[in-house]
């Protein structure tokens, strides 16, 4: 059985060269780049069997495309902050010579500020990454956090990957703008109307789930940042479903089109 591995990416020159080198391991890694303007791409074809250039098509379209180029087996769906460890590939290619799940579930070590998140509901956030190339995959349309759907039994592995999401405030302060706006034009585009309730009492009810609930004190000052600033996500992107509905236009608040890194 073959294994492939694909990765979309922009501007993700400081990361994507340990994503590549832990997925050596694969028969073929393929990535697609939406706009590099640093050395992402000189980057990639150091590593990658194909690297396809093209427009931002949004999260879900974009994997879609990158899964059009894959000739495995099985395929990998990795992001440019992830990589896998030694145990998790060894796991990876035992359940690929088997046939009896259309797909595996796999854990996600996270890091924030480069502290590892055991609580606020982030560990062990299991997400369905490995899969079949014949189980029918599909990535949805959702504008963020888009989902992979396969038909077949799913299972779970053992070991995690590493997700080094935010390595600094700076990071997640640039995708914050982007990611928020994206989420309110979803909500929006499904025909949510807006509430005062969601922007009074869902901020609130976030940081009391993820510290208090999801023991995210347990964290320590980190884990107290990051449950702060996901309240404050919570109210931002309200705020924002606010606005598109006083505009009266999906597009109203500027950067919910492009891709933040």
């Amino acid at each position: 059985m073959s294994l492939s591995v694909i990765i979309i990416a922009r501007n993700e020159a400081l990361r994507i060269e340990a994503c590549l080198q832990s997925a050596r391991f694969a028969d073929e890694i393929v990535l697609v780049d939406s706009g590099s303007e640093d050395d992402t791409v000189a980057i990639a074809r150091e590593y990658a069997d194909r690297v396809i250039e093209t427009e931002w098509l949004g999260y879900g379209p974009t994997k879609r495309k990158a899964l059009e180029h894959a000739a495995g087996d099985w395929v990998l769906w990795l992001d440019a902050d992830e990589r896998v460890p030694p145990d998790l590939r060894d796991e990876i290619l035992a359940v690929a010579a088997k046939e009896d799940r259309a797909g595996y579930r796999i854990a996600r070590k996270t890091l924030f500020l480069g502290h590892w998140i055991r609580h606020c509901g982030w560990y062990p956030d299991y997400v369905l990454r490995l899969f079949r190339r014949g189980a029918d995959p599909r990535f949805t349309d959702d504008e963020v956090h888009e989902a992979l759907r396969i038909r077949g039994p799913v299972g779970d592995l053992k070991h995690p990957m590493i997700h080094d999401t935010d390595p600094t405030l700076h990071h997640y302060l640039a995708k914050f703008n982007s990611f928020t706006s994206l989420g309110a034009r979803q909500l929006y585009r499904s025909g949510r109307r807006f509430r005062l309730t969601d922007l009074v009492f869902r901020p609130i009810f976030t940081l009391f789930k993820m510290y208090v609930w999801h023991r995210g004190f347990l964290d320590g000052l980190p884990g107290f940042i990051l449950c702060g600033l996901s309240a404050c996500y919570v109210f931002t992107k309200y705020a924002k479903l606010w606005h598109l509905h006083l505009r009266g236009s999906a597009d109203a608040e500027s950067g919910a089109g492009g891709r933040s890194s």
